[in-house]
């Protein structure tokens, strides 16, 4: 490769599985569907295409756009990260991960351009807002006055009258419920519904405490809150 010596070529490729593994490591630990290996693709395969972009076709002289091949990564990534967002009832999960493609990607364009202390400094700053930041996010979103609680329940006669008396009990005020249409899910053997609920919560509130006792109601097969899956519980076939 014109302007690239074999050794740098494999340096850069080498570099890039090491910064854009130690991202995908972070994703890994909190089980997301893009982890180690995806990451470490995505940025392997942007600083390929950087590096055939810049000197496959932009060295010796030769004319045109150097970075059209690599502008295309941005976009294309798009895709690839659109593949991990998932809509749970009102609640919106992998955002973060998606990002994190797309920053990897950008690393990995970094690297084979030969930005190495760019790149570096981008993932650095990268785990620094995974690891680090969320507990700050953690403790903001706790002081936070609303937020979303999504329920899947088998549909019968006063349901949301008892989760409604479980969330009173944690001294939390309902500002909007939104329920679905009844479905059949072959998975539960049973008809189901849907609730969205927006609430008001307490500064004392405990989260775990209040899944574990919703999971306790007649019924109930999953409960997700502000987007996280907190658990599910099974029923038997017959129950219909």
């Amino acid at each position: 490769m014109p302007g690239l010596s074999n050794i740098d070529l494999v340096g850069r490729l080498l570099l890039a599985a090491l910064l854009g593994g130690l991202v995908g490591f972070e994703r890994e630990t909190h089980n997301r569907p893009a982890g180690l290996r995806t990451h470490i693709l995505v940025c392997v395969g942007s600083t390929l295409v950087m590096m055939v972009s810049v000197f496959g076709f932009g060295g010796d002289g030769a004319k045109g756009d150097q970075a059209r091949i690599a502008a295309q990564v941005v976009s294309g990534i798009g895709f690839l990260g659109a593949g991990t967002i998932m809509r749970q009832g009102s609640a919106v999960r992998g955002l973060t991960t998606a990002a994190s493609l797309w920053v990897v990607a950008g690393i990995g364009l970094a690297v084979g351009i030969g930005l190495h202390v760019a790149a570096a400094a981008a993932t650095v700053l990268v785990l620094i807002s995974l690891f680090s930041l969320s507990s700050v996010e953690s403790y903001l979103s706790r002081r936070r006055c609303k937020k979303s609680l999504w329920i899947r329940a088998v549909d019968q006669p006063g349901l949301l009258g008892r989760v409604g008396t479980v969330l009173g009990e944690h001294g939390m005020s309902i500002t909007n419920v939104n329920l679905s249409s009844t479905e059949f899910m072959e998975a539960y053997g049973a008809e189901t519904i849907t609730i969205d609920f927006e609430v008001k919560i307490p500064g004392d509130f405990n989260a775990h405490n209040l899944m574990q006792q919703l999971l306790r109601v007649a019924g109930m097969l999953e409960v997700s809150w502000d987007g996280e899956e907190t658990g599910t519980c099974s029923l038997p076939r017959q129950q219909r």
